[in-house]
């Protein structure tokens, strides 16, 4: 998280681990991250925000039918960001 300062960090229940929550506050963002069953203490999160997680998971699904994305064929991040967007803009269009 070196150089980002989110406001808000939203993952599911695998990056439950105390160590990414508290690096995630310390950055001064709040981890919409649900705490695992098993915890003694259970953490309150913003379940509104954490539906919006779905949205993402639905569009990396669907970039991911353009081999290009899923593959990572590009050697430099700005050619991925770039194609990244086209496929964006493709999957709007549908």
């Amino acid at each position: 998280m070196d150089g980002l300062r989110p406001k808000v960090v939203i993952g599911d229940r695998g990056y439950d681990s105390r160590t990414l929550v508290s690096v995630i506050e310390a950055c001064g963002a709040e981890a919409v991250i649900p705490t695992q069953s098993d915890r003694s203490i259970q953490r309150v999160i913003d379940w509104e925000r954490y539906k919006d997680r779905n949205l993402a998971e639905r569009f990396w699904a669907k970039a991911k039918q353009y081999r290009r994305v899923a593959t990572r064929y590009d050697k430099t991040a700005r050619n991925f960001l770039a194609f990244v967007h086209l496929v964006a803009a493709m999957i709007l269009l549908q």
